[in-house]
């Protein structure tokens, strides 16, 4: 029985040696990341591929000259993105052809590919003009995370719209989040002063976030997803809700749009690089009070997908580092 006991009391104190030492892991790391918000690199010019000279970079900062720009991280993406870009062309120039007061720019941003990324998105560039797209390279693999910041931070437009390199959702359901945004803009500017209310006013100049979400198609997905898959995905969701509360059910969707002034406050205080940033923009969103709104959109499974089940350590990781960076106070709140 003695002996029993001692196992037992040598368990348990494992334990908890292995669970401190877990905290003391994410604590020191979180008080690491602590700076992670400041960019490593400041991109302050391009190149244009066709002139070779060389044209400056805006600025988040800046005013808007653009309506609208769409930003598209893209890792070894030399297969998928074709496609996906012939398609988002269409439809921009398309729409800028019916009304001349759309104006748009889609930046591309290669997180450090080992492939032919580069040179797909530089054709682009040369085919569309560097007004229309431009291509920034972080030059080696810092996250998707990351390579979305990068974008929004040196984006034109009065809204910002991230999406996914593999065309997994529909681009014409951007004007779903771009019709919502507008409708909770007016709103959000007539209760900022009443005297307002039918006045014209800059839609990027008011805080506001759109959330593409799938959540409606996820009954589907759980009748069709292996067991294991569906336990994983909804003991993420519960990590999430506990890490940035409640809200928005389908954080990790890749199509997301932001207001200039929204963007500009949360891109600037984002710390998380790789899977998990989605989650902190939630938090953030709250923090600052931002309006948020999850929209359904059109999404469909493309081949080559980077997520695995491999990914979920690394989702629960950096979610503990945002519970532990945020909570902790060693992460500061920007007000830009």
């Amino acid at each position: 029985m003695e002996s029993l006991l001692t196992v037992a009391e040598l368990g348990l104190s494992l334990l908890l040696i292995v669970f401190w030492g877990f905290i003391s892991v994410v604590v020191v790391e979180a008080w690491r990341r602590r700076h992670s918000n400041v960019p490593v690199e400041t991109v302050t010019t391009l190149e244009d591929p066709t002139s070779l000279k060389q044209v400056p970079c805006p600025h988040i900062s800046d005013p808007a000259d653009k309506y609208l720009s769409l930003i598209v991280p893209a890792f070894n993406e030399e297969q998928r993105l074709p496609a996906a870009l012939e398609e988002t062309m269409d439809y921009l120039q398309g729409r800028a052809s019916r009304d001349k007061n759309f104006s748009y720019e889609v930046v591309i941003v290669d997180d450090g590919s080992v492939d032919g990324t580069k040179r797909v998105a530089v054709d682009f560039v040369k085919k569309y003009t560097v007004d229309n797209i431009r291509f920034i390279p972080l030059g080696k693999n810092q996250g998707k995370g990351e390579a979305i910041r990068t974008g929004m931070m040196h984006s034109r437009g009065e809204l910002l719209l991230m999406l996914d390199a593999d065309g997994a959702t529909k681009i014409t359901d951007l004007e779903k989040l771009e019709n919502q945004i507008h409708a909770v803009a007016r709103e959000e500017n007539s209760i900022r002063d009443p005297a307002l209310k039918n006045v014209a006013f800059k839609i990027g100049d008011v805080q506001v976030s759109a959330f593409g979400s799938r959540a409606h198609l996820e009954e589907k997905a759980l009748a069709t997803r292996k067991w294991y898959r569906n336990f994983l995905m909804k003991g993420f969701h519960l990590v999430v809700l506990l890490a940035a509360g409640s809200g928005i059910r389908d954080t990790q969707c890749g199509f997301k749009m932001f207001t200039r002034a929204a963007a500009r406050r949360l891109f600037t205080n984002v710390h998380l690089k790789r899977w998990c940033f989605d989650v902190e923009l939630v938090f953030l969103c709250k923090r600052f009070n931002i309006p948020m709104l999850e929209i359904s959109v059109n999404w469909s499974e493309i081949p080559g997908s980077k997520v695995s089940l491999l990914s979920i350590p690394n989702m629960l990781w950096e979610l503990a580092l945002m519970s532990a960076g945020y909570r902790t106070g060693m992460w500061k709140i920007l007000h830009a």
